[in-house]
């Protein structure tokens, strides 16, 4: 049972992990920030910033068919993309993959939690390193951040084998980067909020922590560096996509 004090009240930008955190702050925040840098929220700036409408959907064999119903072309797995279907989980693919109108893009983190946080009715962002101070300029313009309409900052994480919450730094440093940007709200930084900013500013080189941490290491040792090389490209993005009615889109 949760009670009133774990939506952190009092303060204009929240911050939490993963599902259950994005619950929590979507019950209580007026628009929620999604950052899942390796690399779904990447991804997604990515491809909205080609022109692509992107709908996330929870990872599962049922995204094919969710494609179909909307007319959507379905991403693959990185490693399941051809040359006939290059639309894959890579924002690196995904930078040279022909253009489609409306794309699925299904994993089990950030799509599923941004899923979930639409289902709610609030606006959902998509943040990474690439775009945090882009959207925090955009929170601001539209009068978020006060007690009355508080931000809620959400770090996905990635997950154990047995399905539980890993944190992952680099979705930490994603969040600090859009807190960062934040940091200036009327109703200020609550504590859970200002503790992951202070991650920032003890890190000095954030893409070589990017490239060193877990989740880097593992895409660098799987193949993929380029989708880390992307992923670390701080502030060079100025696309916000943003959730509404199950669909991302350049806000």
């Amino acid at each position: 049972m949760t009670r009133p004090v774990f939506g952190q009240p009092g303060s204009g930008a929240r911050f939490d992990w993963g599902l259950a955190g994005a619950a929590e702050l979507g019950r209580v925040c007026a628009v929620l920030v999604v950052v899942d840098v390796l690399s779904f929220t990447t991804t997604v700036e990515v491809a909205v910033g080609r022109g692509m409408r992107v709908h996330p959907f929870p990872w599962g064999e049922q995204a094919a068919d969710y494609a179909r119903r909307v007319g959507a072309v379905p991403a693959a797995g990185r490693r399941q993309a051809t040359p006939e279907h290059p639309w894959s989980l890579s924002p690196a693919a995904l930078s040279r993959a022909p253009v489609v109108s409306d794309l699925v893009l299904p994993t089990p983190n950030g799509s599923a939690i941004s899923a979930a946080a639409s289902a709610t009715g609030l606006p959902v962002i998509a943040a990474n390193l690439r775009n945090a101070r882009a959207v925090g300029r955009w929170l601001l313009r539209e009068g978020y951040g006060s007690t009355a309409q508080p931000i809620g900052v959400i770090a996905t994480g990635e997950r154990w084998p047995d399905g539980s919450l890993r944190p992952a730094a680099e979705d930490q440093l994603g969040a600090a980067s859009v807190l960062d940007a934040l940091s200036g709200v009327s109703g200020g930084l609550s504590v859970e909020a200002a503790v992951a900013l202070a991650a920032l500013a003890s890190i000095p080189d954030v893409p070589a922590a990017v490239r060193g941490g877990v989740s880097g290491r593992e895409l660098i040792e799987d193949g993929f560096a380029e989708d880390v090389e992307i992923a670390v490209r701080i502030d060079t993005s100025e696309v916000v996509p943003v959730l509404r009615h199950g669909v991302f889109t350049n806000a």
